[in-house]
């Protein structure tokens, strides 16, 4: 059995779910979410929970079953408290800033890159930290990963954009070599 799979999805008073037979509808007070469903899963309401079940044994259908219950749950969270993920930028002269929603990164290159987000995503910038937030958990995550795809850190002297809390290994570099004979 899925341990994922199994556990109930509790579902907030201000969240409404809509199961239809090939999508489920999350909407709630940040914006609205559609979970597209597969055939071997069951989604059933019981109260205010849900319900993942999946119809067979079959290996694919085991795989799908924890699956499709995270994805339903990460809809559920984020129409009603929404997901974030903080960038920091470390280097000198490497500035951000906001323009309306356009983020505007000089990064070192001879030109600044521009990152339009897209609607339900919203960014802040304080100093030399970027929090990117909003209600797809997985729309969030990817735009974090385009930003810090424009200049990933260095290992030797750690400058470029990484994730909050992010461990780089660094390298020794050239100097602290053995040296040869």
């Amino acid at each position: 059995m899925s341990r994922v799979g199994m556990m109930p999805i509790n579902i907030p008073a201000v969240v409404s779910v809509d199961i239809g037979k090939d999508v489920a509808t999350i909407k709630g007070p940040k914006g609205e979410l559609e979970v597209t469903m597969l055939p071997e899963i069951n989604v059933k309401q019981d109260g205010d929970n849900l319900i993942v079940s999946r119809k067979d044994d079959e290996p694919e259908s085991r795989g799908r079953h924890g699956l499709i219950r995270t994805l339903i749950n990460n809809a559920v969270v984020g129409v009603s408290e929404g997901f974030s993920k903080v960038l920091e930028v470390e280097g000198v002269g490497f500035k951000v800033s906001l323009s309306g929603n356009k983020l505007i990164l000089n990064l070192g290159y001879s030109h600044p890159h521009e990152v339009t987000l897209p609607e339900g995503v919203e960014a802040q910038v304080e100093g030399n930290m970027i929090t990117i937030s909003g209600y797809d958990k997985q729309l969030i995550g990817q735009i974090a990963a385009n930003i810090r795809s424009l200049r990933p850190p260095e290992p030797y002297k750690g400058k470029g954009i990484r994730y909050q809390g992010e461990h780089i290994i660094r390298k020794a570099g050239k100097a602290a070599g053995v040296a040869t004979k």
